[in-house]
């Protein structure tokens, strides 16, 4: 029923009108409610770790083969290059001096393989876009998938020294472009360098001969068993002379407030209190993207290559994420996921028959795999972007173990610093003066880093689609 006027059959009004009321009535007003605010739920789940001085050191046993790296491939003149420095990055190459190594880049083919051919392996080659599967066969004359391989991976590194190649036969998965080295351009590197040959072969027979654990550290000697008087090894637990060091990173930005809106409209809402927590706000779903994202700390950067792999079929799968489980095995804490993987990955359970279980977390189900939970952040991107609407698109899932203690993903910050906001440990505001126009300037800093303690402590599902649908029909 709508509210109506009461009026006399005259037209006189027989009580004071609502509009009139209203100006003497008080408002209830609202805080001020913004659409670009996440749970954040990486940020509160991950330990925070104090530093001092703005860095953090982590010290590892010393490795005595270094692990593959992954290279970034870019264009030139609309076709696939690669950058020599980029090969100077590569462990067995690292002794070769940038002259050989321009040389190496640029005489490097592209050869293209469309899906299911077999791709040889008898060359140099590094995978410039697709994706290349090694595969064997099993005991019981099954077709076993052994590993993948991505843009950015590379094989057949003993053909530059004139050894067979033992790589394990290659099938393209996708349509696949390769860049590689012939037996001539082998040839005429040899004869333009010397030792050529000799560095390569000297960093090849180093690994083969190392004496390393399967993680690729120094060893440390021991003996078992009770039987005799064996002569018991001496050893020693090396350290990395270089350990890598994390530097804490900064967002900032200068709040602006007129000291009229502070003095006057102030109540019942404190305005600079206001402006300050949205301005957080902000700066926080910043930090959690920079976390996940930032170029040379965020996780998907730190990801190490032997902890990457891609989904078998574009879709997260189960098969995919118990992969994922097996590379980081040792107390795997949770996943995380943008919202469409999550829901695509529900869609595979579902058309399987294995919808999975839920756990309560921050006061809501989440769903969980194998017991771990799977939490959502908008922040890992599809296709590059952070939004939730798109259709279709590629991303990734993480998948962490976390703590200082168990070698896992930590946060680190530094707390106590002047002028620190209560309650936000790292995030600074000081006051920089009133302009001639009295508005109140405010500069606000958040100092944070991220630092994976271990290889084994991040792994990340590459290649996962998110617009793959069922007909159940």
């Amino acid at each position: 029923m709508v509210a109506t006027e009461p009026v006399l059959t005259n037209g006189a009004r027989q009580s004071v009108s609502i509009e009139a009321a209203r100006n003497l009535a008080t408002t209830t007003k609202s805080r001020v409610q913004q659409l670009g605010v996440t749970p954040r739920y990486l940020l509160n789940l991950m330990p925070w770790v104090g530093v001092e001085a703005g860095a953090f050191r982590v010290n590892q046993r010393k490795v005595l083969i270094p692990e593959a790296v992954r290279l970034r491939m870019g264009t030139l003149d609309g076709s696939m290059a690669l950058d020599p420095m980029e090969l100077g990055r590569v462990p067995f190459l690292r002794d070769l001096d940038d002259t050989t190594l321009e040389a190496m880049a640029t005489r490097m083919t592209v050869e293209t393989f469309d899906p299911g051919q077999t791709v040889p392996a008898d060359r140099f080659s590094i995978v410039a876009s697709g994706q290349l599967e090694a595969r064997a066969t099993g005991m019981h004359g099954e077709n076993l998938r052994l590993a993948s391989m991505t843009s950015g991976d590379y094989f057949g590194e003993q053909a530059l020294v004139g050894q067979n190649v033992t790589t394990p036969a290659l099938a393209a998965a996708t349509p696949v472009s390769l860049l590689r080295l012939s037996s001539a351009d082998v040839d005429y590197l040899q004869k333009q360098g010397s030792d050529f040959n000799d560095r390569i072969a000297f960093r090849l027979t180093e690994r083969a001969a190392s004496r390393a654990n399967e993680w690729g550290e120094a060893p440390i000697d021991l003996e078992s068993g009770h039987w005799g008087e064996p002569e018991l090894p001496r050893t020693l637990v090396d350290y990395q002379e270089f350990p890598k060091e994390y530097s804490l990173e900064a967002i900032q930005t200068i709040l602006r407030v007129h000291t009229r809106v502070t003095d006057i409209y102030n109540s019942p809402i404190d305005q600079l209190r206001e402006q300050m927590g949205l301005t957080i706000s902000a700066m926080r779903e910043r930090q959690e993207w920079e976390v996940i994202n930032h170029p040379t700390v965020g996780l998907l950067a730190q990801a190490a290559p032997s902890m990457r792999m891609r989904t078998r079929v574009g879709p997260p799968t189960p098969d995919d994420m118990d992969d994922l489980i097996s590379r980081v095995w040792k107390k795997p804490c949770y996943f995380l996921a943008h919202p469409r993987a999550i829901a695509a990955f529900g869609r595979e359970c579902t058309s399987r028959g294995v919808p999975p279980a839920t756990t309560s977390m921050f006061g809501q189900a989440m769903l969980t795999w194998r017991g771990i939970p799977i939490v959502p952040s908008d922040k890992l991107e599809v296709n590059g972007r952070s939004r939730t609407d798109q259709a279709a698109g590629m991303t990734s899932i993480l998948l962490m173990r976390t703590g200082e203690t168990d070698g896992g993903v930590i946060g680190l910050h530094q707390a106590g610093l002047p002028d620190e906001i209560e309650g936000v440990p790292s995030m600074s505001v000081k006051f920089m003066g009133i302009n001639t126009k009295a508005v109140a300037a405010y500069l606000m800093s958040l100092y944070f880093s991220v630092a994976v303690m271990t290889d084994d402590a991040l792994g990340v599902l590459e290649g996962v689609e998110v617009g793959r649908y069922h007909d159940y029909e």
